[in-house]
């Protein structure tokens, strides 16, 4: 009698009615006995009792057999197996110990391992099949198991059961979770969509206790086996929505294997997660966020997940953004569903929206500017504005807001440095005649001057900028002037936008007004000297500007 027939014995012993009144010590009394001093012992004669209940299913249940292992087995989890021996290896094969040395009658011959880890029971319940396993996930709940410790027998089952959740890992990986000795065959589409739909329930619904990875990747496996959308699917994607500041890039890339969207990857799905995700935060009280007293968001820990979130969907923005399939309506509401408080600077997003204006050439000026709306120039950095301002993809009103600001950068990095050089000589002026001469040092003089040049190269610059802005003022009166001597031949004008109001350093005197351009005028601009030409002017300012400010 072993663990492994047991079950059988005990079962058709008690069909048979071999009990006490027929004969004494009759072999329903044997294999009580066997099974209660022997097997329930045995964390490894747990398991192959349980595992040989499949057969018998029925009748075991009915005499409490199946029960009883999995308590066995549910209270062993929690314990140390060096205090019941050690757990199965590979059920059907030669038991070995940790060590790598083998069983002798139950007897380990190797060393044993000195600190177990928590999951050292998960290979060995994996061979369990899928009834017999929900069965001791549901008495480990009930004992109160960690959730994670759960979660991580769920994953190893799940890796063991499903062939599509190993298609990242290496073919030695793969090769050792789908062995022959593991699994004798390969499970059906059926019976792997039927395991997944059954592993989804078991999971706990909870934020961050699944890991993202495991879920996308049921969600992938879901999708490939077509498991049922209203149910498996979409808990899948509300789950990753409670927790997609966790993701990675690489999760988000899903396949599109739909016949009737042509695109590469999966947008819609990774629409619905975002809408999950957002769904979540504004419950929680993400929406809000703290203002300062000059109007800017103030940093907040509340704020975290929903930025960590915008800046993966500005990173998968970029991704999908050279599929020539995708359409520009999909692309802009993915963009525009992340908040503007959850993007601090938007240059991912403008990188996202320069790759799609470059993989979609064909895009009329209008569609262009719906798509550009969504970007906020003014959360551009100066790398950033500075390659937008040189960007021909780019709309003429995006390009004229960007320099609109990009000036206002300038103005106020100038303002900022002059202020430190005065605050420097002031406090210079007044440590150096409260010096006693033991205490005067060499250097402050030194530092004197440099802050004396520092002061008149910030003079100068203020001088280049008015004189740039001079230049503006008396291109835009040449413009004026063509327009009225244009204006009298009866031809017919475009207007091409307003460009913003551009203030000069007094505040009372605008350089700049907002003027409306026609193409006539442009063309005139174009045929001109360029040797004479206002912009040539301004683009050699700019750049000695720029020379003096480095």
């Amino acid at each position: 009698m072993t663990a492994s027939n047991v079950v059988h014995l005990h079962c058709a012993a008690d069909y048979l009615e071999m009990t006490e009144e027929i004969a004494e010590g009759n072999l329903i009394a044997q294999t009580e006995n066997f099974f209660t001093q022997t097997v329930l012992r045995s964390w490894k004669d747990s398991i192959k009792a349980l595992h040989t209940c499949d057969d018998v299913l029925d009748l075991a249940e009915k005499l409490q057999v199946v029960k009883r292992c999995i308590d066995s087995i549910a209270t062993k989890s929690c314990t140390d197996p060096d205090l019941f021996g050690w757990p199965v290896v590979q059920y059907g094969g030669p038991m070995q110990s940790p060590g790598g040395s083998f069983l002798w009658n139950g007897i380990s011959t190797g060393a044993r391992p000195r600190n177990s880890s928590p999951d050292w029971w998960y290979d060995d319940v994996s061979f369990l099949s899928l009834p017999l396993y929900k069965k001791l996930i549901s008495a480990m709940e009930y004992r109160g198991i960690n959730q994670d410790i759960i979660v991580g027998s769920l994953n190893h089952y799940a890796k063991r059961r499903l062939p599509g959740l190993n298609r990242r890992k290496s073919i030695n990986d793969v090769s050792s979770c789908l062995s022959m000795s593991s699994l004798a065959t390969i499970p059906s589409e059926e019976e792997q969509k039927y395991l997944l739909e059954e592993i989804d329930r078991l999971l706990p619904f909870q934020r961050g206790v699944t890991s993202c990875k495991l879920l996308f990747g049921l969600l992938r496996t879901a999708i490939i086996l077509k498991a049922s959308p209203s149910s498996c699917v979409s808990n899948l994607e509300r789950r990753i929505g409670m927790q997609l500041d966790k993701a990675a890039l690489e999760d988000l890339l899903i396949p599109n294997i739909s016949e009737s969207v042509e695109t590469l990857y999966d947008v819609d799905c990774v629409q619905r997660i975002l809408d999950h995700f957002l769904a979540v935060d504004q419950e929680a009280g993400g929406a809000s966020p703290d203002l300062g007293e000059d109007g800017q968001i103030l940093a907040s820990p509340s704020l975290m997940p929903i930025t960590m979130a915008a800046k993966l969907i500005d990173g998968y923005l970029a991704e999908v953004a050279p599929d020539v399939n995708l359409k520009l309506p999909k692309f802009r509401s993915l963009a525009a569903a992340i908040p503007d408080y959850a993007r601090p600077i938007d240059d991912g997003l403008y990188r996202a929206i320069d790759i799609y204006l470059k993989a979609h050439p064909y895009l009329s000026e209008l569609e262009k500017e719906e798509l550009c709306r969504v970007m906020d120039c003014q959360k551009l950095s100066l790398e950033a504005c500075t390659h937008a301002a040189q960007n021909e993809r780019l709309p003429l009103r995006i390009i004229v807001q960007v320099l609109f600001f990009e000036q206002l950068q300038l103005r106020s990095s100038i303002a900022e440095c002059l202020m430190v050089s005065e605050n420097l000589e002031g406090c210079s002026r007044q440590l150096v005649p409260n010096i006693s001469g033991e205490q005067y040092r060499p250097g402050w003089p030194l530092a004197s001057m440099e802050n004396q040049a520092l002061r008149e190269g910030m003079d100068s610059m203020k001088q280049r900028v008015a004189e740039l802005e001079k230049e503006c003022s008396t291109m835009r009166e040449e413009i004026d002037r063509l327009g009225r001597s244009r204006s009298t031949t009866g031809k017919s004008r475009f207007s091409l936008g307003v460009k913003p109001q551009v203030f000069s350093t007094k505040e009372d005197s605008p350089v700049m007004m907002m003027t409306t351009t026609t193409t006539d005028d442009k063309l005139a601009m174009v045929n001109a000297d360029t040797t004479t030409s206002p912009w040539l002017k301004i683009s050699r300012n700019k750049k000695q500007l720029s020379l003096d400010a480095s």
